[in-house]
């Protein structure tokens, strides 16, 4: 909670895997949200922004609890998500996609997802199939007439040259 500016909530600082500090903006629909539930949380003295059942830190282990009861509630009223993998890291890289896709940079898609390097990164650049399909688009393709090859003359006299020449010099 000390680590959230309940004002502007404009960013939130994260605390992530290997103990990697990332700070990361807030969408405006997240940040209305957020201040729904600081209006409800309750005061359990636990630092932690979000609370498990008993008052206490929710773990990564609870969150992926409350996704898969969540996901398993959806897939009633929308049978083909029962379907799909729908985890933490998912929803991650869904966010990174829409992010890429948005932006166009994914330099900011690195400093978003808190990697070290831009290799990190570069899985996001090979896996969106529109980035594929607008690079093939901008490529023309080459412009061929049907038909047979037929050498240009030039071409089969120099051709024959080279005979002579190989002959003569063996």
């Amino acid at each position: 909670m000390d680590q959230l500016d309940c004002r502007a909530l404009s960013s939130v600082h994260i605390m992530g895997k290997g103990r990697r500090e990332r700070v990361l903006p807030l969408w405006k629909e997240t940040a209305t949200v957020l201040k729904a539930w600081l209006a409800i949380r309750p005061n359990s003295g636990d630092p932690e922004l979000f609370l498990n059942a008993t008052g206490g830190a929710m773990t990564r282990s609870g969150f992926e609890y409350i996704l898969a009861k969540r996901v398993a509630m959806a897939a009633r009223k929308q049978p083909s998500i029962a379907e799909k993998r729908v985890t933490p890291h998912v929803l991650r890289h869904t966010c990174a996609m829409h992010t890429l896709q948005a932006t166009r940079d994914v330099r900011k898609v690195s400093l978003w997802l808190g990697h070290a390097t831009l290799q990190s990164t570069e899985i996001y650049l090979r896996a969106d199939p529109t980035e594929k399909l607008e690079a093939l688009a901008a490529v023309t393709p080459p412009t061929l007439k049907r038909g047979r090859f037929r050498a240009p003359d030039k071409l089969l006299a120099m051709l024959k040259d080279t005979r002579r020449t190989k002959n003569y010099v063996e």
